[in-house]
This record gives structure tokens, C-alpha cells and sequence, in this order.
């Protein structure tokens, strides 16, 4: 599955595909101390209930580029409630592992990842959004198998 990389892991530059324009916005910087822990992208042609594309966080040893198409497989998802204003949409993350890694390349599912790992990106998450005043709630982990039904569902939607 082609994965759109927005934002690279160790960056805290937040980048944003603009469609309008054909290139990537600066979103926002980071507070010191706070990067992306991997990859973070979305899928071309989804829509999640934000408006925006589905999120993907692309796990794996190496670092791509703002602009860079991977070729991934979903491993799972972290489901997750996003509050801002007291009003809640669902945010989820969808987890993927490019098919060139190769630390990862047994992972077939979310339970082939260390769970520190899921955990870690979870507050990631949390800490990140709480600087933008909203809370990250997540709601539970998906495998690759029930990821892949809910977003085979969620692009019927679209």
C-alpha cells in the first residue's frame, strides 16, 4: 500500500501536504525535546472523519523525506478519540512497516512489535496534541487483519 510521508521520524518540524498547492506546508515546530518517533504519513485517496487523509505512522529503522512514497503493510491500527472544545472525532493511527525494512521485516501484525514501542507512540501522540490544546484518547489496538476491515470500510466511505 503506497504511504505519503508528510513528516520524518526524529523531526520536530511538522509538515502538512497542502492539495491546493501540489507541496508541503510547514505546519508547526515542535517543542524542544519532542520528535516524531517514526515516519508519520498518510494514505493518498482516504479520508478520515478529521477531514484529512488516514493517518499512518510507518515504523522502521530508517527515515524517509517529506514527499516520500513508501510501499508499506498495515500492521494494525491505535484506535483513538481526538477532544478539542469538548467536541470528539476519531483520529486513528494506522501502523505500517515499509516492505524495504529490514529490523522489521517478520512484522506482520501489531503483535509482532515490542508493546513498549506501541506505548511510546501512544504518549507521543498525547504529548503532541496536548500542545495543540486537544486530548488524544486512545481507545485499543486493531491487528493488521481488523485494521485492513476498517480501512477498507473507511475508504468505501469516502
Amino acid at each position: 500500500m503506497d504511504i505519503v510521508i508528510e513528516t520524518p521520524k526524529g523531526s520536530r518540524i511538522k509538515y502538512k501536504y497542502d492539495e491546493n498547492h501540489g507541496f508541503f506546508r510547514l505546519k508547526k515546530i515542535l517543542p524542544e525535546g519532542l520528535v516524531f518517533p517514526f515516519d508519520f504519513g498518510f494514505i493518498p485517496g482516504t479520508k478520515g472523519e478529521d477531514g484529512d487523509p488516514i493517518d499512518v505512522l510507518v515504523i522502521s529503522e530508517f527515515q524517509g523525506f517529506p514527499g516520500c512514497l513508501m510501499d508499506c503493510r498495515i500492521i494494525g491500527c491505535i484506535q483513538a478519540e481526538q477532544s478539542s472544545n469538548g467536541k470528539n472525532i476519531r483520529n486513528d493511527r494506522f501502523l505500517a512497516i515499509p516492505e524495504q525494512s529490514g529490523v522489521f521485516e517478520n512484522a506482520i501484525s501489531i503483535e509482532d512489535i515490542p508493546s513498549t514501542i506501541i506505548t511510546q507512540v501512544e504518549k507521543f501522540f498525547t504529548n503532541y496534541l496536548e500542545g495543540e490544546g486537544k486530548i488524544f484518547i486512545p481507545l485499543g489496538n486493531l491487528n493488521a487483519a481488523q485494521a485492513m476491515s476498517l480501512l477498507t470500510a473507511e475508504k468505501a466511505s469516502v
